[in-house]
């Protein structure tokens, strides 16, 4: 494993410190999540063409057909049974909330 030495502000090494600690952590454990996770968010978001976003929306549309219809009942047991996780740490109430709102209206149209 490779070494790097670098100058931090201190107030994001403050934050760094804080986030280990809640994670109960070390410090460079913490940092070496945190730019592991970075850097594969980077390589795994890739943008769509609108030619593959139209071919998505079609599968999705013949998959939904295919599986037929569903009622509300159907639909509540099957939602009762996953599972529930907390959401990122980076994730406010205020974004969730703003997410389900444009997920029902979604749902809605």
């Amino acid at each position: 494993m490779s070494q790097l030495n670098i100058q931090l502000p201190e107030t994001l090494r403050q934050q760094l410190i804080n986030l280990a600690e809640d994670e109960g952590i070390p410090l460079e454990q913490y940092i070496l999540y945190a730019l592991t996770r970075q850097v594969t968010l980077t390589y795994s978001i890739q943008a769509n063409s609108e030619i593959n976003i139209n071919q998505q929306k079609q599968s999705f549309k013949e998959l939904l057909t295919e599986l037929g219809e569903i009622n509300s009942t159907e639909i509540e047991s099957i939602l009762a049974e996953r599972e529930v996780v907390d959401p990122e740490p980076e994730l406010s109430s205020d974004t969730i909330v703003r997410l389900q709102q444009r997920i029902r209206n979604k749902l809605l149209s």
